[in-house]
């Protein structure tokens, strides 16, 4: 099962979806307080449609980005060398985002 994991870097927190492999499939940006951070998970949770990823292509590499309803980028891919890769971490995001645990770093 995937795990959001809430850590704290350069002053700043943020979360990322670690797969049941291990591999980070989504990070967010920097959040002032942990309690904003847990705001942008609840946020991924409630934003879990496939309407709401955005794929693209830049310098040979593919990602996405997660958006909410207002448009919002609330959380970014990892680079991936192929469409299909990346269109498997939408999949997980969707299949697994919803029901997993936090985890808090700190």
């Amino acid at each position: 099962m995937a795990t959001f994991q809430i850590f704290q870097s350069s002053g700043q927190h943020w979360y990322r979806l670690r797969a049941d492999n291990g591999e980070i499939v989504q990070s967010s940006e920097g959040y002032t307080t942990k309690a904003s951070c847990h705001n942008g998970i609840q946020s991924v949770k409630a934003n879990c449609q496939p309407h709401r990823f955005q794929s693209f292509l830049e310098s040979g590499q593919y990602g996405f980005n997660h958006v909410a309803a207002n448009g919002e980028i609330i959380g970014r891919s990892e680079k991936y060398t192929t469409a299909q890769a990346r269109d498997h971490g939408i999949q997980v995001v969707l299949r697994e985002a919803l029901e997993a645990p936090i985890e808090d770093l700190n």
